[in-house]
């Protein structure tokens, strides 16, 4: 009788050990992905500022060229303030601005089209090489980010992490999508 409650005691102990033990590992992996998203973030974060610095050299550059293009300028000006700005807010937030200083820039670089001697500026020309690296590493800190929230997202959401994550307030990330419909349509090449 005696041995048959040690032994009971002890397979109490053991699954209380080992529940504990299990709580710990998803608690643990919940604080891993959380860190992966603000590092993610903070990648994201690096490369915008990095295009909002080139951006000033990039319309320096310019100026010298297009002396009739005051309303460009100041578009992009402003909407390089506006995503400055917006670095501290949400993913959202982040988004919409940065798709205006996408726009502006678009506009901008359309603009440069008609000067052909801007065009052939070799300093130029290595400001906006700069920028479109910059632009790929955007898109693949986005990407990489968008992935550590998914992961992130489903363990909050899965069995039996969302126990864990409900009892120590994991919240569910957003993701970095892209605002304007414009961007997801496909380009149209036409001959």
């Amino acid at each position: 009788m005696v041995w048959s409650i040690l032994v009971f005691l002890a397979l109490l102990v053991a699954v209380v050990v080992g529940v504990f033990l299990f709580g710990v590992a998803i608690y643990n992996g919940l604080v891993g992905f959380r860190n992966r998203v603000k590092n993610g973030w903070s990648q994201i974060d690096v490369q915008l500022k990095r295009r909002h610095d080139l951006i000033p050299n990039l319309v320096e550059t310019a100026k010298g060229y297009m002396q009739h293009e005051r309303e460009t300028f100041i578009r992009v000006t402003e909407a390089r303030a506006k995503a400055m700005g917006a670095g501290a807010g949400s993913p959202r937030e982040v988004g919409q601005a940065e798709t205006g200083l996408s726009d502006a820039l678009a506009k901008f670089l359309l603009t440069v089209e008609n000067y052909p001697e801007l065009k052939a500026n070799e300093n130029f020309l290595r400001l906006q090489e700069e920028l479109t690296s910059t632009e790929n590493r955007i898109a693949y800190a986005r990407q990489a980010y968008n992935d550590d929230v998914l992961l992130l997202n489903n363990k909050i959401e899965m069995f039996p992490s969302n126990i864990v994550a409900g009892m120590f307030q994991f919240h569910k990330a957003e993701f970095f999508q892209i605002e304007d419909v414009t961007e997801r349509k496909a380009p149209q090449v036409k001959f």
